[in-house]
C-alpha cells in the first residue's frame, strides 16, 4: 500500500498537471515561415539510432536515491528490457530565483557548465556513463539552449538575452520561470557550442535530447552539429520539436507530435482511426526522404499513458508506436504501469516510479519486452517501409504493412472497446502470427487467431503478422 505521504505527492501532481502544459510543453513554435525540404533528404544517420530504442530518464524520480547511482543500479534490467539510448532529462543545477513548486523546473537551468550536486559528482557521472557503454547502451543528456533560469551564471553578460522595453524577457509569458537566451550574439553561440563540445569531450557522452529546439535558431545547431561532429562523429542529436528543416544537417531525430495528437484522439473516440494514416502521409509529405521521427504515447509533458487512456488502451498505442517507422521512445515507469494511480510524475515536486507497479501488472514488462525484441529481430520494423492498408473497420482499427526487401510484416492495431472481425484488404500471402505471446488483453495474441486477410481482434488487441518467404 501507499503511504499517506505518496498519496499527497500525487494530488499535487495534479494540481501542477495545468502548470506542467503550460510552462514544459515539448510542442516548441517554429518560426512562422519555414523552408520548404520536401524534396531534400535528411541527414544519414548510424544504424544504432536508425534501430534505436530511446528510454527517457527523469533521475530525480527514477531511483529511492533519485541520483546518477540510482540509474546506474538498474542498468542490468534496462538491457534486459531491451532499450538502447538511454536519455537523461537536465543534469544540470537548477534556479531558484522565480522557481515553481518546490524543486523548479529542470528546465530552468542555472549553470550549463556544471551537475546538479543531488545527482551526484563527475566521478558518479562517468561511472553511469562507462557502464552503459560497457552493457552496449549509449548515453545522452538534456540540453536546455533556448533560456535559462533567471539566476543563471549567464546573467552575468545581459548581452546574451532577449530584451523588450530595456527588460530581459521569458521565451513565452507563461514560462516566467526562464528567460530567453538571444543567438543573435555570436558570443553567446560560442560558448554554447563549446559548453556543448566539453560534455561530449569530459564524459564520452553520445550527443543531446535539445530542448525546445524550433526556438532556437537552425544555423546554430548546425554550427553545433558539425563542431560535436568533430570530437565524436557518431553522435545522435534529438531535437524537441517537429521542424522539417532541422532533419537535413543539424538533427538525426525530433517528435512525429501531430501522431501523437492523432493517437490520442482516435483513443478518445474524437476522431476514427484513419486520422492516425492521414496525418502519417501529411507528415511525410512535409519533411526531408527519410526524415527519422520518434513515436511515443507517453513523455514528461504529458499525463502519463495508463492514466489518460486506461491500461488496455496504453497498451495498444505502445504496440502501435513500436512497430512503425521512426525510432520508439519509452518513458521511465511505462514498462511498468506507473501513473495508473496519478495524474502524471511532476516536473517540480518529487513523485518517485511505484515500481511496485510491476506486481499489479505483471504482463506489462514481459510484453515490452517481447515488443522490442520482435522489433530488433525482424528488419522490416526498423528500416521497412510503411504501406497503410484498409480494412472492414477504418473508424477503429488501423493496418499496415513494413516491407523490407527480406520479408514483409503486417500490423494490426484495434484502437477501440469493441471486438472487429472483418477483413484486410491488399493482405496477400500466407501469414504466420508472429505475435509476443504475453495475453494483456484477454484473446489479444493467440496464436490460434486468424490469418490475413480475415481478422479478429479483441477490444484494444493487436497483431503482427510475418509473410511466407518469397511472397
Amino acid at each position: 500500500m501507499r503511504s499517506d505521504a505518496w498519496f499527497a505527492a500525487a494530488w499535487r501532481a495534479c494540481a501542477l498537471t495545468f502548470l506542467l502544459a503550460l510552462c514544459a510543453n515539448a510542442t516548441a513554435r517554429p518560426p512562422a515561415t519555414l523552408p520548404d525540404v520536401s524534396h531534400e533528404s535528411a541527414r544519414s544517420s548510424p544504424d544504432w539510432v536508425r534501430n534505436g530504442i530511446v528510454y527517457e530518464i527523469f533521475p530525480r524520480d527514477f531511483s529511492p536515491s533519485g541520483d546518477f547511482a540510482g540509474v546506474t543500479a538498474q542498468l542490468d534490467r534496462l538491457k534486459q528490457l531491451g532499450v538502447t539510448i538511454l536519455w537523461l532529462m537536465p543534469i544540470q543545477p537548477l534556479g531558484q530565483l522565480h522557481k515553481k513548486g518546490t524543486y523548479g523546473s529542470p528546465y530552468a537551468v542555472r549553470d550549463y557548465a556544471a551537475i546538479n550536486p543531488e545527482y551526484g559528482t563527475p566521478e558518479s557521472l562517468h561511472a553511469l556513463v562507462g557502464a552503459a557503454h560497457a552493457r552496449g547502451m549509449k548515453i545522452i543528456i538534456d540540453m536546455v539552449a533556448n533560456h535559462t533560469s533567471w539566476d543563471s551564471v549567464l546573467m552575468s553578460d545581459p548581452a546574451f538575452y532577449k530584451h523588450e522595453g530595456g527588460r530581459i524577457i521569458p521565451p513565452e509569458p507563461d514560462w516566467e520561470d526562464v528567460a530567453q537566451l538571444d543567438y543573435d550574439n555570436p558570443k553567446l553561440r560560442q560558448y554554447m557550442i563549446g559548453m556543448m563540445s566539453n560534455w561530449i569531450r569530459d564524459y564520452d557522452l553520445d550527443g543531446f535530447r535539445c530542448d525546445a529546439a524550433s526556438y532556437v535558431p537552425t544555423s546554430f545547431w548546425e554550427q553545433t552539429r558539425s563542431a560535436l561532429e568533430r570530437i565524436k562523429p557518431d553522435i545522435i542529436m534529438l531535437a524537441e520539436a517537429d521542424q522539417p528543416d532541422l532533419l537535413v544537417n543539424a538533427f538525426d531525430v525530433d517528435y512525429d507530435w501531430k501522431l501523437h495528437d492523432a493517437l490520442e484522439r482516435a483513443i478518445n473516440g474524437e476522431a476514427p482511426a484513419t486520422a492516425l494514416s492521414s496525418t502519417w502521409r501529411s507528415e511525410a509529405a512535409r519533411y526531408p526522404h527519410g526524415a527519422l521521427r520518434m513515436r511515443f504515447s507517453d513523455n514528461h509533458d504529458k499525463r502519463r499513458a495508463i492514466s489518460r487512456f486506461g491500461e488496455s488502451a496504453a497498451i495498444a498505442a505502445s504496440a502501435l508506436m513500436l512497430t512503425l517507422d521512426g525510432v520508439p521512445m519509452l518513458y521511465n515507469g511505462m514498462e511498468v504501469g506507473d501513473g495508473g494511480e496519478s495524474a502524471s510524475p511532476a516536473l517540480f515536486e518529487r513523485l518517485p516510479i511505484y515500481w511496485d507497479s510491476a506486481s499489479l501488472r505483471p504482463g506489462l514488462t514481459p510484453f515490452y519486452v517481447g515488443l522490442i525484441e520482435l522489433r530488433k529481430s525482424h528488419a522490416a520494423l526498423t528500416s521497412g517501409d510503411v504501406e497503410w492498408l484498409h480494412n472492414s473497420d477504418e473508424a477503429h482499427v488501423v493496418t499496415f504493412l513494413r516491407r523490407a526487401p527480406e520479408e514483409t510484416l503486417l500490423v494490426a492495431v484495434n484502437l477501440s472497446n469493441r471486438p472487429f472481425s472483418g477483413q484486410v484488404q491488399g493482405a496477400h500471402g500466407d501469414f504466420l502470427n508472429i505475435t509476443p505471446p504475453v495475453a494483456l488483453v484477454p484473446g489479444a495474441v493467440s496464436q490460434s487467431a486468424s490469418l490475413p486477410p480475415a481478422l479478429d481482434l479483441p477490444p484494444w488487441g493487436y497483431r503482427v503478422y510475418r509473410s511466407s518467404p518469397g511472397r
